[in-house]
């Protein structure tokens, strides 16, 4: 197989994990909300969480990246993003104000979309501030999840998840302003590509 097929795969392990991911959001949401099935949801974002690690690791091990990948993996962390966080405010264990905070953010930074296209980029790259501010929310949220049991180990896993959440955040909005910086520099730096 040469590297042109190998990157048009779509039946590989990573793709799997990805959609496995994408799919598992649905089912977080019912043992959340429907069912109020704590533990069981705990257990869906962490099963989340390693498999959005494994999905990567196992790409670059077994070089099984392809194009399909680049594009579905970060569109199902997009997704986990604003999923996840809506739903802990619709059973109100996060402030909605958060939630907001978080959408906002995300929102105008994909309004800045055609002004990198217009240069000729899809995108900026990630930086390490962004990737720790995406680990922290990502940790923060099942913490948070299994702090709502009546009991002292709860209420220390609990506050721990809370420390993450404050954490996430001002990483978050950090990068977002380093994000800003940067589409700043690329609109006075480089020309306007003429298609």
């Amino acid at each position: 197989m040469n590297a042109g097929d190998a990157r048009d795969r779509v039946l590989t392990v990573p793709n799997v994990l990805s959609a496995a991911r994408l799919v598992l959001i649905g089912v977080f949401g019912y043992l959340l909300l429907v069912s109020h099935s704590y533990g069981w949801a705990v257990a869906v974002l962490m099963l989340s969480g390693a498999s959005d690690w494994a999905d990567g690791k196992i790409a670059r091990v077994l070089n099984q990246s392809s194009r399909l990948g680049e594009l579905l993996d970060p569109a199902v962390d997009r997704l986990y993003m604003i999923v996840i966080p809506i739903t802990f405010a619709l059973a109100g264990i996060v402030p909605w104000w958060i939630i907001v905070v978080l959408l906002a953010r995300d929102g105008i930074l994909a309004t800045t979309l055609p002004m990198l296209r217009s240069r000729g980029l899809s995108a900026l790259p990630v930086t390490y501030i962004g990737k720790a501010a995406t680990f922290a929310l990502m940790s923060a949220f099942p913490l948070i999840l299994l702090g709502q049991w009546d009991a002292l180990w709860s209420t220390v896993i609990g506050a721990l998840g809370w420390g993450f959440l404050v954490w996430g955040l001002g990483m978050y909005l950090w990068s977002f302003v380093l994000y800003l910086i940067q589409v700043g520099m690329v609109v006075r730096q480089l020309p306007k590509v003429h298609r």
